[in-house]
């Protein structure tokens, strides 16, 4: 991992995803806004980036690196963004959604900003298991098809959506909305920060949140910074 100015924080975190938390800690947006340099995110952030370079190279220079995505084949991929994130996100926002009612509905009157989560993580839930559905639907078969043509050398078939550069930018708009909402949640929350006279509910629900925006940031990186860019590459490569 070479740590320079040129080099954004979505390369960074794809050589070695144990930088991710590095931007985690310090509000630094690797997935959706990981297109930027680290001097871009810290100035962004009035983040100290020298500390946040001190940080990566203390990363850089103990320890064992995590599983290397970047090097996985992208049907591979796609299987594992599937089998994790997907099949995470499908089962934890219904339990997310229940909490967040119950809390909104007891404690609203005292904590307003309950209800604007509420509203917030609604949308979201909705939005989200639409986006999952179409790239389950679209976009994933046909990176497979192009993974299998590689292999057979073959011509793949061209898709109903005329190439990957067309549901890709769909699935990326999504995404920049999905970071927003979370951003806005998080912000409400007070960094998922729950007050003194918060129940075990009230505890619970802030806790889901903000494992599910781990998630997510993880979920959308795997996507924006490495399955999209190598499947149009690979797309490019057998047209």
């Amino acid at each position: 991992m070479s740590i320079t100015k040129e080099r954004t924080i979505g390369q960074l975190v794809k050589d070695d995803y144990r930088t991710a938390q590095v931007f985690q800690q310090n509000g630094l947006d690797f997935c959706c806004g990981g297109n930027r340099t680290i001097e871009e995110a810290c100035a962004s952030k009035d983040v100290n980036h020298s500390e946040i370079v001190q940080a990566l190279n203390q990363i850089r220079n103990n320890g064992t690196k995590e599983d290397n995505y970047n090097q996985w084949s992208l049907d591979f991929l796609v299987d594992y963004i599937i089998n994790n994130h997907h099949e995470f996100t499908r089962n934890k926002l219904p339990e997310i959604g229940k909490y967040a009612k119950k809390v909104a509905k007891v404690h609203g009157e005292r904590h307003e900003e309950l209800n604007e989560i509420y509203y917030e993580f609604t949308k979201l839930h909705t939005e989200i298991f639409n986006h999952l559905d179409k790239e389950e639907r679209i976009l994933f078969p046909y990176i497979k098809q192009l993974v299998e043509a590689e292999k057979k050398g073959l011509q793949p078939e061209a898709p109903e959506f005329g190439e990957a550069a067309n549901p890709i930018a769909m699935m990326e708009e999504e995404h920049d909305e999905a970071g927003t909402s979370m951003a806005k949640i998080r912000r409400l929350s007070k960094d998922f920060t729950p007050p003194a006279d918060a129940c075990t509910t009230y505890r619970l629900l802030y806790q889901n949140l903000e494992g599910f925006e781990k998630d997510l940031h993880k979920h959308v990186h795997l996507e924006n910074n490495i399955l999209f860019p190598k499947a149009l590459e690979l797309e490019e490569k057998l047209n």
